[in-house]
């Protein structure tokens, strides 16, 4: 009572004059927040909304005007309560509050009922001068204090084969294979994203957490989400929301290091047509540009050999002819003899140091340049995009590679200061400047892009992040899962991997494509490949394609086959699953600590995952494994998808994991579409689909359709057709569709399938059926 006494008091004071004294410091209440001084610096508290709260930090007198590269959410509104309590003084908002002491400086953040969540350390703050290639900054830290045993993930796709990130350090610096943000998500339900580009360093120990690096302010958002998911959704909400990509980039990827001329790539996907196996994209790979003397002189001028590709707009209409999609390969560097480099370096758009490939002279253009994201756009719309009408970008070296590396290289200038203190921030810049500039020049096609790096914002920007070159053997298979859910926990949900790895010549003995150990790797990744975001087969040293491991009928070729058509029967879910990720800011690969924090065992598995919001997937990561451990979280029942046998969650089973099976579990409540045999994504309408009702618990679900390739779906041009069940009296409601769009079917066949079990009957399995026409009303069907 007297704390509630004290606090109507501050406020009716605070109506009269907006600053108090205290400890002989001054806070200043703002509209949106608090500003004070501490320690040598000045601070300021912003609320960008109810749930996140942006901490600027500069030293003392030294005001700094920051832009970030990241961060395009505005601060809203939010209605805000300030109270003092002793020495203390609180902002709150109906979701957080934030105490501060201005004495040390030190920042706790709380939830609503009062549980700490975080504190910025007392005294915790660092600026430290340093002259930075002849410009005075700083080298900035920020430390935190965590609870003892509160795990934390995040941080970026580290292939450590480690999930939970506590008591870890990193240097933050983005290469091939390392990719980083200085971010990290506690299993309390907050995050918090340190808004800094420089290489950076992260440290975790018993003492505390920190970020350091270089610049002018410590900046960073905290955003309290309650779960993962909440928190993700305050992410994009920063950071930028995920679009959708087409329904085509869901479908299977075909590629290799490389295509040599135009009618390879095109024997290849008629190829697969002959076999009728799935495919709806082929990738172009490097060196289709004419190579002037066998040198890598003209290295990425984005035009086309003429011997090797005498007619690229005809070759990419073939490509479209067979119902495929290509993807072409483009790079960052310019070799010396390309026109764009000439341009660049007269208009010092060039960053001076060597880039891939060695030897050649090529050297990364600036794209910390606005004006260079669009001389690269105009180069690339010319001689590929409006040229050839290519469906997608594969952005490669992203980081950028860096070769003949010198420490002084880091000194060299961009449009925003030295490259330490940018140089994490490439990829992003990069991406963003291909993505905004290919809308703004044709909006009826969705954007796509691979990219081998990657940092928060970069979302938004339509990317799907490959691991990298990574090497063709088990360990690394098994690194892949921890790294890729670390990485979609940072708000990114598109990721994938070279399937089977990128380098494979250690298998070219005793085989090659026909070594066993290397094709039961390959089938093994392919599961894997199969339930990430995007399905691509891509490597070098040894081919890819499914006929190079033996013909049909052989195990590996059947095992492959197997996989394709299960990723293409299960396109209604994934591509709703894609709505949900673009609408409801979701996760494809979610970890196990997304739906079952409660569950601590949760809090260090990063070998299995959830693939949308029902199947729990265990990829198998071991050589002559026929049974594989898999952990089925309590709180749910679950189901083997295939065998239907129904299992108690909150136990460890060893199931069989023969080399054409993956382990897969389907939480009780479920309800998954199951689409049409089709060769490629859009062969066939959903005019018949089959809908599995996993029984245990109530379950929604909702499909999605739009018109699959534009941006009409931001106009609300799609629909949704929303199934609920109800457990208990068996009864599963067909609600009336919503939305519209012109290709939409107006009635279909949907052929419903019970897949049910019970505690006293442990294996036994109940499968009722019904079949029902639906024309878009309310429908009822009691099992």
């Amino acid at each position: 009572m007297k704390f509630q006494v004290k606090t109507i008091l501050f406020i009716v004071v605070a109506s009269f004059f907006m600053t108090t004294n205290l400890c002989a410091q001054t806070i200043q209440q703002t509209t949106n927040g608090l500003n004070f001084s501490a320690q040598e610096m000045d601070i300021k508290i912003e609320f960008y909304a109810e749930h996140t709260v942006r901490v600027y930090k500069t030293p003392k007198g030294k005001p700094y005007q920051k832009n970030s590269l990241s961060v395009v959410g505005i601060p809203k509104k939010t209605q805000l309560t300030y109270l003092t309590k002793g020495d203390r003084t609180i902002v709150k908002s109906n979701a957080v509050q934030v105490e501060v002491n201005v004495e040390t400086g030190g920042i706790s953040f709380y939830d609503i009922a009062g549980n700490k969540l975080l504190k910025d350390k007392d005294y915790g703050t660092q600026f430290s001068p340093i002259n930075d290639a002849g410009t005075p900054s700083y080298k900035v830290r920020n430390g935190f204090l965590l609870d003892k045993d509160e795990a934390i993930y995040g941080v970026g796709q580290v292939l450590d084969n480690k999930f939970n990130r506590r008591n870890s350090s990193h240097h933050m610096q983005n290469e091939n294979m390392s990719t980083y943000s200085p971010y990290f998500l506690s299993v309390k339900g907050y995050a918090v994203f340190w808004d800094n580009y420089s290489i950076s360093q992260f440290n975790d120990n018993p003492q505390e957490l920190s970020f350091e690096g270089l610049g002018h302010c410590s900046d960073y958002y905290f955003m309290y989400g309650q779960n993962a998911d909440g928190v993700i959704s305050k992410v994009r909400e920063l950071t930028g929301k995920a679009p959708m990509l087409p329904l085509w980039a869901y479908g299977f990827f075909q590629s290799k290091e490389r295509y040599h001329n135009q009618d390879e790539s095109l024997n290849v996907l008629k190829k697969y047509r002959d076999l009728r196996v799935p495919l709806d994209v082929v990738i172009q790979d490097w060196r289709y540009w004419p190579e002037y003397n066998k040198s890598d002189s003209a290295w990425n001028s984005q035009s086309f050999d003429k011997e090797r590709f005498p007619d690229p707009k005809k070759w990419v209409d073939e490509i479209h002819k067979l119902n495929a999609k290509l993807l072409i390969v483009t790079w960052p560097g310019f070799g010396p003899h390309t026109a764009q480099r000439k341009e660049f370096d007269e208009k010092k758009m060039i960053i001076n140091f060597d880039t891939w490939p060695p030897n050649s002279g090529a050297r990364p253009y600036d794209v910390f340049n606005p004006k260079a994201l669009d001389i690269y756009w105009r180069y690339l719309n010319k001689g590929i995009f409006n040229y050839i009408g290519n469906d997608g970008w594969w952005l490669d070296s992203t980081e950028p590679d860096h070769i003949n590396f010198k420490p002084s290289d880091f000194d060299l200038p961009t449009y925003l200061g030295s490259y330490r203190s940018v140089k994490n921030g490439y990829s992003l810049m990069h991406n963003k400047g291909i993505a905004t500039n290919q809308r703004a020049v044709n909006d009826k096609k969705r954007g796509v892009i691979l990219t081998r790096s990657g940092f928060i914002g970069q979302q938004l920007y339509g990317s799907n992040t490959w691991s990298g070159d990574v090497n063709s053997t088990w360990e690394m298979l098994e690194k892949q899962i921890p790294a890729a859910l670390n990485y979609t926990l940072m708000g990114i949900p598109n990721w994938n991997s070279d399937i089977g790895g990128f380098f494979a010549g250690r298998w070219r003995k005793d085989g090659g494509n026909k070594n066993p150990e290397f094709q039961e790797l390959y089938v093994r990744w392919m599961q894997f490949g199969a339930f990430s975001p995007m399905m691509r087969s891509h490597g070098t040293d040894l081919p890819r394609e499914i006929w190079n491991f033996g013909d049909r009928g052989s195990w590996c070729f059947d095992a492959q086959e197997k996989f394709i058509k299960l990723r293409y029967s299960l396109l209604p879910y994934i591509y709703s699953t894609s709505w949900d990720v673009s609408n409801n800011h979701g996760t494809f690969m979610r970890p196990l600590i997304m739906d079952f924090v409660d569950d601590k065992k949760t809090h260090e598995i990063g070998n299995e995952y959830l693939f949308g919001r029902s199947i729990l997937v265990a990829p198998v990561t071991k050589y002559k494994t026929n049974q594989w451990p898999v952990y089925l979280p309590k709180g749910s029942k679950w189901y083997n998808f295939w065998t239907d046998e129904y299992v108690e969650g909150g136990q460890t089973i060893h199931t069989n994991a023969p080399i054409d099976v993956v382990p897969l579990y389907i939480k009780a409540g479920s309800i998954i579409p199951i689409g049409p045999d089709v060769q490629y994504s859009t062969e066939k309408k959903w005019d018949n689909l089959t809908i599995r009702i996993y029984v245990g618990a109530d379950g929604e679900f909702s499909l999605y359709e739009d018109e699959n390739d534009n941006y009409n779906y931001e106009k609300g041009i799609y629909s949704i057709i929303k199934f609920k069940w109800d457990d208990t009296k068996k009864i599963l409601t067909i609600e009336d569709r919503e939305g519209s769009f012109p290709t939409m079917l107006k009635s279909r066949k949907f052929n419903f399938t019970l897949i049910g079990g019970n505690k006293s009957a442990m294996g036994n399995k109940l499968k009722k059926s019904a079949t029902l026409l639906y024309t878009g009303k309310n429908t009822k069907l009691k099992f």
